[in-house]
């Protein structure tokens, strides 16, 4: 195993010393469908853009999902990918491979506003109904470690205002569509010149800006977080248009993610990555979102 998070990922070696990247997906999450339409996107990015993706492969039946049961554990929806060589961009300095992130996300989003999908195509929708509201994928922020009264009515009044500037924002084709969702350095591999984008599961229909929040998850208190939107912004506009207004909007996704985030570590304390994280994650929000108040509240000339 080389990752536990939505999945489990493993690591599956061969004699001849040849190796793949399995994924076992978590039992519903997605459908067979949806799984099927993220390889369709990805295989697409592939073979019709700049991006490069993994590659999945098909079973002896040339079926690119496998259903696998195994004794008492329900039966699971399971894809074998090459493996692809290359390694997550250094943290030391992170100007740079933002600078990538940004354009690389462009990329994909020029790609995707031209692209249909084939018939059937079926993925999750992140909006905010599906994320801090009535419906969320992830449970609900409510529920996040280390979560009190005070806390809730803070990220309450913060939710409530996401919601009022993201229906202001709207929904146009040219800020919603198919994005991955989950546009972390972790889900960049850097192989020589090449850089690869993996890990598609979150894909789905979303504004574009939220791919410029994802970039930022886990770590949106850090103090260099202007300076790291910026390197995105500048690396984004080398391949994809992004006008004022809209970069002016980008601290409400970074908000809405950040409190999304929350639900995550609370309806997956089992992982690594939620119990690295914990109550300290909920308690550095507060900051967060009083400065998003501030900035964007009643009162404010935003």
């Amino acid at each position: 195993m080389i990752n536990l998070s939505e999945n489990a990922t493993f690591r599956v070696d061969a004699p001849s010393g040849q190796k793949w990247a399995m994924r076992v997906h978590r039992e519903g999450y997605h459908s067979k469908n949806g799984i099927a339409s993220e390889l369709a996107w990805i295989q697409a990015l592939r073979k019709e853009s700049t991006v490069v993706t993994p590659v999945p492969i098909a079973g002896v039946e040339g079926e690119l999902i496998q259903t696998v049961a195994i004794p008492d554990m329900n039966p699971r929806n399971v894809v074998l990918f090459e493996w692809e060589e290359g390694a997550e961009p250094s943290e030391a300095e992170l100007l740079g491979p933002f600078e990538v992130l940004g354009r690389v996300t462009g990329e994909m989003h020029v790609f995707t506003r031209s692209w249909t999908p084939p018939s059937g195509f079926e993925r999750h929708i992140w909006d905010f109904e599906t994320s801090l509201g009535a419906r969320p994928h992830w449970s609900s922020w409510r529920r996040g470690m280390g979560m009190d009264t005070k806390k809730q009515a803070l990220f309450q009044r913060t939710a409530q205002l996401i919601e009022r500037r993201l229906a202001a924002f709207g929904k146009g084709p040219d800020r919603f569509g198919l994005v991955h969702c989950d546009m972390r350095l972790a889900n960049l591999m850097v192989d020589g010149e090449v850089t690869k984008v993996i890990d598609f599961d979150d894909c789905g229909f979303s504004w574009y800006l939220y791919d410029c929040a994802t970039a930022l998850s886990f770590i949106e208190h850090r103090r260099d977080v202007p300076e790291l939107v910026a390197a995105w912004v500048r690396g984004y506009r080398e391949t994809a248009p992004l006008s004022i207004e809209e970069e002016a909007e980008i601290p409400t996704f970074i908000m809405l993610r950040r409190l999304l985030l929350i639900a995550w570590i609370g309806s997956h304390s089992e992982t690594d990555l939620a119990q690295s994280m914990g109550v300290s994650y909920t308690e550095d929000t507060i900051a967060l979102a009083e400065t998003y108040m501030e900035k964007f509240g009643p009162g404010s000339k935003n």
